[in-house]
């Protein structure tokens, strides 16, 4: 297809897609003449990609740049590829300090009372640490009944999603990060009209 196809097929202008493949986020179609190439079905994706990344997750060209480099080349360990992926996605936190012996203290045991695994090279534990706090400041602390609750929850949708998840890395890593930045925003939502339905319904029976 031409550049005016691939940009309708992406809902993008043609602007915006020559503009992606000078910062390198898009890899060039194949050249026809001196002016002109033809893109596929990859491109589409790619370009969806991007504008998952650069629109809903709000990730500036640089930060996509960075998470697509990780898609292009996962490297040979995933595990560590799947968390630095997911470590550029917001909310952005500050990291562990190498001079704090105990730098997430609430995060580390609120995942020994769930028995799941610590590492605080790991994103999400620097924002667990803000969460917990933030909870402590404002006086409604997580108790270990609320969070034994989420907790059991959580890892059931974690043990669906991973079952998912594509064995290929590259698919692997672009699975994980969509799935992380567009599905949590639908957790969310569900909790709180789950909470609505759960309070209509009691309303009903008092």
């Amino acid at each position: 297809m031409r550049i005016s196809a691939l940009a309708a097929a992406a809902g993008l202008s043609i602007s915006t897609v020559k503009y992606y493949m000078r910062e390198g986020l898009l890899h060039p179609g194949i050249a026809t003449s001196a002016t002109q190439a033809t893109y596929d079905d990859s491109h589409v994706r790619r370009l969806r990609l991007i504008r998952a990344l650069t629109g809903p997750v709000g990730l500036s060209v640089q930060q996509a740049r960075a998470t697509l480099a990780l898609v292009d080349d996962p490297g040979d360990d995933l595990y560590a590829t799947l968390g630095r992926a997911v470590s550029a996605l917001p909310p952005a936190v500050d990291g562990a300090s190498a001079e704090e012996p105990d730098p997430f203290p609430r995060a580390r045991a609120a995942l020994e009372v769930l028995g799941q695994v610590y590492d605080p090279r790991f994103a999400a534990v620097a924002q667990l640490e803000s969460a917990l706090a933030a909870a402590e400041s404002a006086g409604m602390p997580i108790s270990e009944e609320r969070l034994l609750e989420y907790g059991r929850r959580l890892r059931e949708i974690a043990v669906f999603d991973l079952e998912r998840m594509p064995r290929e890395p590259h698919a692997a890593v672009e699975y994980t990060v969509l799935g992380t930045a567009l599905y949590e925003p639908v957790i969310v939502a569900l909790r709180r009209l789950a909470h609505q339905d759960v309070a209509a319904r009691r309303a009903l029976t008092d």
